[in-house]
C-alpha cells in the first residue's frame, strides 16, 4: 500500500536521532510514491499543526513531541527481543474508567494494541506480566502512548481455571505464527532479488515490504512460549535485519545528498506504515 503524504513524512523523521531534513528531501521522497509536492507541504503544515512534528530556524523538521512515544516504539524494532522475560504465570489488567470518545478513546485503544493487551470484558483488558520492567515500567509506557491517567493498571493472580482459559485464548497464536512466517518467506526472497532492482525501485520496495515486516514485530504481543511460541518472530526478526542493510544502503545516497544523518536509518525510514500507522 502506497504511504499517505502524513506517513510519509512521519515515517521519515521518525528515525531522525538529533538531525532534521529540509522540505527538499521529503518532496524528493515523495515523489518516489508518486506523492505531489503540493499534497507534500499541506501535510507539512497540518501534522506542524497538531505538533507531531516541529520546524527549527533553518526550516528544517524533525519529529515533534506529540509523535515521539510511537516513534520510539517503530524504531525500536531490532530490539524486541529484549523486552520480554520469563512469565511467572501472573497477569497486567487495565480497567476502564470511563468509556472516552473520539481522540481519547483512539489513545487508549493504541496504547493497549501496542502493548499487547486483549479485551477480557467490555471494560478489562489483560496480558501476560512477562515485559521487561514489570507493572511500574508498564504504567508508565501506557501512560507516555495515550492510555487515560484514571484507567486502573494493577495485577492479576489467581483466575478461577475458566476465566484463566478464556484469558490465554484471547490470541490466535496460530494466525500470528503464520503471519510472521509469511512475512519471513517473502522478505528472504526480496533479499535475494535486491541487487536486480533499479535504485529507486529498490527504495521504494524496501519502504513498502519493510514496513509491513516493522508493523509486524512492533504490534507482535510479545506472548510467552506457553501461549505462543516465539520461533516465527525471532526468525522474522532476524530476516529483517538483513533486508535492513539492502534498503539502508539504498536510501543513503538520497539522504546524503540532503545532509540528514541516517546512522539507525534509513531502514526505518522508508518503512511506510510503521510508526505514523501505529498512531492512528
Amino acid at each position: 500500500m502506497i504511504p499517505s503524504a502524513k506517513s510519509l513524512i512521519l515515517d521519515l523523521l521518525s528515525t531522525l536521532r538529533r538531525g532534521t531534513m529540509p522540505v527538499s528531501a521529503l518532496v524528493e521522497s515523495g515523489a518516489l510514491f508518486g506523492i505531489a509536492e503540493n499534497s507534500l507541504r499541506v501535510a507539512l503544515t497540518r501534522l506542524l499543526a497538531g505538533g507531531q512534528i516541529e520546524r527549527d530556524a533553518r526550516g528544517r523538521y524533525r519529529l515533534g513531541v506529540a509523535a515521539q512515544p510511537v516513534g520510539r516504539r517503530a524504531t525500536a524494532w531490532r530490539r524486541i527481543e529484549t523486552r520480554h522475560r520469563r512469565w511467572g504465570s501472573a497477569w497486567i489488567g487495565v480497567l476502564e474508567r470511563r468509556q472516552g470518545v473520539g481522540g481519547e478513546r483512539r489513545r487508549r485503544d493504541r496504547a493497549l494494541r501496542l502493548l499487547g493487551f486483549r479485551a477480557l470484558t467490555p471494560t478489562l483488558s489483560v496480558r501476560p506480566d512477562n515485559l521487561r520492567g514489570g507493572i511500574d515500567a508498564l504504567r508508565v509506557e501506557l501512560g507516555a502512548l495515550g492510555l487515560p491517567p484514571g484507567d486502573l493498571v494493577f495485577e492479576l493472580r489467581a483466575l478461577d481455571p475458566v476465566t484463566l482459559a478464556r484469558a490465554r485464548s484471547l490470541w490466535d497464536a496460530d494466525t500470528l505464527r503464520a503471519a510472521h512466517r509469511e512475512l519471513r518467506v517473502e522478505l528472504e526472497d526480496a533479499t535475494r532479488n535486491f541487487d536486480t532492482l533499479p535504485v529507486e525501485r529498490a527504495m521504494v520496495t524496501s519502504f513498502l515490504l519493510g514496513g509491513r515486516a516493522i508493523r509486524q514485530l512492533v504490534l507482535d504481543p510479545l506472548l510467552p512460549d506457553a501461549i505462543a511460541p516465539g520461533d516465527e518472530r525471532r526468525q522474522l526478526l532476524e530476516a529483517m535485519v538483513r533486508y535492513d542493510r539492502l534498503g539502508r544502503a539504498a536510501w543513503a545516497g538520497l539522504l546524503a545528498r540532503f545532509d540528514v544523518p541516517h546512522l539507525g536509518a534509513p531502514a526505518d525510514t522508508r518503512m511506510g506504515a510503521a510508526a505514523s500507522r501505529l498512531a492512528r
